[in-house]
């Protein structure tokens, strides 16, 4: 495990969620609110987050299989 991976993975997708919320106007108090960029920005960075975390919680292949 990767764990430096998996926290910017998890903040990445925790901020791309909130942008996208901000962006549809479901969270509001932001100049964010309403803008169709942020609801754009939003997911493409929790897809990044979400890949980084699988990435640094991906088990490293330690050699060959012992059965063959």
């Amino acid at each position: 495990m990767k764990p430096v991976a998996v926290l910017v993975g998890f903040l990445l997708a925790l901020s791309g969620s909130v942008f996208f919320l901000q962006g549809i106007g479901v969270l509001h108090g932001s100049t964010m609110t309403g803008e169709t960029t942020w609801a754009i920005i939003g997911p493409v960075l929790a897809v990044v987050g979400v890949a980084l975390v699988a990435v640094g919680l991906r088990k490293r292949a330690t050699g060959p299989d012992p059965e063959h």
